[in-house]
């Protein structure tokens, strides 16, 4: 048993690790969604590793609800700037898709751990239940190395499509008057607004007691 869970917490952590290296580097837009669920798939792994498995099926289901949202987000993105998958050529996209703009940025905070998003519920328990586990202090560096990563790989996606100079080709088709595209995304944005504390109450009988001294407390959110 613990041999397995030694070797599944390495496997994990060198996963998230991996992942959000990767994802910083990376240019394709579904890509780097895809290394971003791969990254969490690992914080899921890890969260099994050491034992917390109805937090690894808790994060599973917020990821999944805010992660959805992503790939619908990147979806629209993708149909607008004729086609394109490659983030060089989008940028200064918020001026053309407000909408999808703020449902891909809620998605991403969710993903990053923003406290009061849905992913801050699951994503900080985790992090604050495996401080308190005794596994040494490579393994917590790691983890808020792979938070941090998390965090980079999201604001840079944001950054090249939402902020910089716009590089793509002439023409941008507007789909935010198609409903039948943006009711599903402003449904899950209100989902992944929700969904953290209605799961955390429903599935946790009790709060769970955690004691943490201060700077590992604080150490989720300053990563």
């Amino acid at each position: 048993g613990e041999t397995c869970s030694a070797l599944l917490l390495f496997i994990s952590v060198m996963t998230m690790f991996m992942s959000g290296v990767v994802a910083i580097f990376e240019y394709d837009l579904k890509k780097i969604i895809a290394l971003s669920t791969l990254s969490q798939l690992g914080m899921m792994m890890f969260s099994i590793s050491l034992g917390l498995f109805e937090l690894a099926f808790f994060h599973l289901l917020t990821h999944a609800l805010f992660k959805a949202l992503l790939f619908l987000c990147a979806g629209i993105l993708i149909h607008g700037v004729s086609n394109t998958q490659d983030i060089r050529s989008f940028g200064g996209l918020s001026l053309n898709f407000p909408l999808v703009t703020v449902c891909m940025n809620l998605a991403n905070l969710s993903l990053c751990g923003v406290p009061f998003l849905a992913g801050f519920y699951s994503k900080d328990l985790i992090v604050e239940l495996a401080c308190q586990y005794s596994w040494g202090v490579f393994i917590l560096c790691m983890m808020f190395i792979c938070l941090s990563l998390t965090v980079l790989y999201s604001v840079r996606l944001t950054y090249l499509s939402f902020v910089g100079v716009y590089n793509g080709g002439p023409s941008i088709s507007v789909c935010e008057s198609d409903h039948s595209l943006i009711g599903p995304v402003v449904i899950l944005s209100f989902v992944s607004l929700i969904s953290g504390p209605i799961l955390s109450w429903l599935s946790f009988p009790a709060p769970v007691l955690i004691f943490l001294p201060a700077f590992l407390k604080w150490a989720a959110l300053l990563f």
